[in-house]
């Protein structure tokens, strides 16, 4: 990895912080750097994995292309998706025309930390333990090399997903929903689809499920509502079904739990507080209707960093005016969300032509 990454950080100032290396706190690391030293930590080690269906939305690679990067090296086969709503309680299929890039998750994380320039000092495995704020800047408590130390900086920017623990320090933990993803071998082809499956009978707590081919294997997660019991038992049901209506599901090699933003309210989206910015999941940025979350982090990440080169007074004031097309974007599908999810939207989405799915599906 043509990057370096240290153990511990070599400095106990900054003038920016980053905690989390994804999408979000790499763009706002490249942007926040023109300003002065930044840090960007990671509690992982890098390079990170992140358990992840890999769509890579035509936003996103606008985002991306701004700042020259291509997906190229990350795209697996088939180079491209289309988007499935699958009905099981109704046995309905609806394939829509928006499509995605089928991108290897951990290669795109690879492939944008590699974008860094040298300013940026990255450590990992290096969790954020909590943040404080005073009238001058910040102070991150960092876990590092085994021991704990403290750096000082003008800025923090925390993008550590949806359990963030720099969210935490300022506005109190959240409840995430759980996520569950299999690697799964494949016997035969699979058709080109991002397949999202809705269905009542796996059990209480159950959101959705998907299922994307990947270079000879598929990726089947599911994900649950905070405090749903016996989660792996509702996914091995999902499993179950799949293997039965699709003959080419073979085995699982590998099984990850993960945690995703639950985002049910205008009140789960945090831009911040005083002189510490929130981008990505860290922040509730993601839509709350699909759960695309790649496109909201690199938008959100880059937002950051550039209100990171502002004196650091107005850089919370300059991000919530950059982020406020995409608050309204985000309160319009939360707006929609119970209809989506009530029986009568269920059928609704049932009864409506596929090209009439498509159009709306673009929009969520």
């Amino acid at each position: 990895m043509p990057h370096a990454i240290g153990n511990i950080p070599k400095r106990d100032s900054y003038r920016t912080v980053v905690v989390g290396a994804g999408p979000a706190g790499v763009l706002a690391a490249l942007r926040a750097a023109s300003a002065g030293p930044v840090l960007l930590v990671d509690a992982s080690p890098l390079p990170r994995h992140k358990s992840c269906g890999g769509m890579i939305h035509a936003l996103s690679e606008r985002v991306l292309a701004r700042h020259g990067l291509r997906i190229g090296p990350a795209i697996r086969e088939p180079e491209r998706v289309r988007f499935r709503f699958l009905d099981w309680d109704a046995g309905v299929t609806k394939p829509c025309s928006l499509a995605f890039h089928n991108v290897d998750r951990d290669e795109f994380d690879l492939l944008l930390l590699d974008a860094l320039p040298t300013s940026v000092e990255v450590v990992a495995p290096c969790p954020a333990v909590t943040v404080q704020q005073d009238d001058e800047g910040c102070t991150v408590l960092l876990e590092a090399d085994g021991r704990r130390a403290e750096v000082r900086c003008a800025l923090v920017i925390g993008a550590d997903g949806a359990r963030s623990a720099v969210r935490e320090a300022i506005a109190g933990r959240t409840k995430p929903y759980v996520t569950l993803q299999d690697t799964v071998e494949l016997r035969g082809p699979l058709e080109p689809f991002f397949d999202c499956i809705y269905s009542s009978r796996i059990g209480a707590g159950h959101a959705y499920s998907y299922l994307v081919p990947k270079d000879g294997h598929a990726l089947v997660g599911s994900v649950f509502y905070p405090g749903t019991r016996r989660p792996r038992e509702q996914h091995e049901s999902v499993l179950a079904e799949l293997r039965a209506r699709m003959r080419a599901l073979g085995e699982s090699v590998a099984r990850e739990a993960s945690a995703a933003a639950f985002v049910r309210g205008p009140q789960d989206v945090l831009a911040g507080a005083g002189r510490v910015l929130l981008a990505g999941e860290a922040g509730g940025f993601l839509s709350p209707t699909s759960g695309e979350g790649i496109s909201y982090a690199l938008r959100t990440g880059e937002a950051a960093g550039l209100a990171a080169t502002r004196d650091p007074d107005e850089a919370l004031d300059a991000y919530r005016r950059d982020l406020r097309p995409l608050v309204r974007q985000i309160r319009f599908k939360l707006a929609v969300l119970p209809a989506m999810e009530s029986a009568t939207g269920r059928a609704l989405a049932r009864a409506l032509p596929a090209p009439v799915v498509s159009a709306v599906t673009r929009y969520l």
